[in-house]
């Protein structure tokens, strides 16, 4: 997809399985199943869909997904699946981009799934940057509060907070502004303080990286939520407001989590707002998204 002076690619960083009843907080296990299958352990299949934005002298990494770092028991218990060629880096070195080449690093939260991909553990187990060249983006509320908040302790881990704190390349950002052309950003608070997502909009339409506003098109009905999220009813106002956008504007909307679906417009019914024209990462591969 080509958009706003980017080449725009997504990035499979691999897949983890989440208790499904927590990734859809009231919703009946019988409506939710419906749209994932739960395994025998009621977890649900989740992509790490990051996102590559290339162009304007940059090379953009949106989310960096959960990394190589997790011992064999965390791998165990979210069902890690690693990407193609074993790493983030190795998928992206597919694609023609090395560590190195990445500019910008932007970060729309720092949950372990998001951010853990950031840094990397040497075999001395040295904590380092991923992307050592890379400005690393992150909202200056998110940062405080990840350093903060206990509702969310065991999603906010030290080794992926630790090194960036360290490295000198973090740049906190205020508000909706970007650093990218073409770029803004859309806050969001009702997942967690200060999330950011990416809006990218050009003459040949608009994109939305929603992140955890809306991990899967089961999640696009305003009542259907994450139990994780810290302010459930902000969730659900903010949903609407940028669904209301997406459906009038008639953005493209990414889903980072949705295994199947990865990215869909939005359109207004007489149930709500729902998915349609879905598009899957092998559409937008083959150009069929723009």
């Amino acid at each position: 997809m080509t958009l706003a002076g980017y080449e725009i690619t997504p990035v499979d960083a691999g897949r983890l399985r989440l208790d499904g009843g927590a990734m859809f907080g009231i919703v009946p296990r019988p409506l939710w199943s419906r749209h994932i299958a739960p395994d025998e352990r009621n977890r649900i299949p989740l992509a790490m869909r990051c996102l590559l934005l290339r162009g304007h002298g940059r090379t953009i990494l949106v989310d960096t997904g959960v990394g190589t770092k997790a011992d064999d028991r965390f791998r165990e218990l979210y069902a890690l699946d690693d990407p193609p060629g074993g790493s983030l880096v190795a998928a992206l070195d597919a694609l023609g981009v090395a560590a190195g080449d990445v500019t910008d690093v932007v970060l729309t939260h720092l949950h372990f799934d998001h951010g853990g991909g950031a840094t990397t553990r040497s075999a001395d187990g040295a904590l380092a940057l991923t992307f050592p060249d890379a400005a690393h983006h992150v909202q200056r509320r998110h940062w405080a509060w990840a350093h903060a908040s206990t509702r969310e302790a065991a999603s906010f881990l030290a080794e992926n907070l630790a090194p960036l704190a360290a490295s000198g390349r973090l740049v906190l950002a205020d508000g909706e502004a970007s650093p990218f052309p073409g770029v803004s950003f859309v806050l969001a608070d009702g997942h967690t303080r200060g999330m950011q997502l990416p809006l990218i909009a050009g003459d040949e339409g608009t994109l939305f990286f929603a992140a955890d506003l809306l991990p899967t098109a089961a999640h696009v009905p305003l009542l259907w939520g994450m139990a994780y999220d810290v302010e459930p009813l902000s969730t659900i106002r903010e949903k609407e407001r940028v669904l209301a956008r997406a459906a009038d504007e008639g953005w493209w909307v990414a889903f980072e989590h949705d295994a199947e679906t990865a990215l869909a417009r939005i359109a207004r019914t007489p149930k709500g707002f729902e998915a349609v024209d879905r598009r899957t990462d092998a559409d937008w591969a083959l150009g069929t998204a723009g």
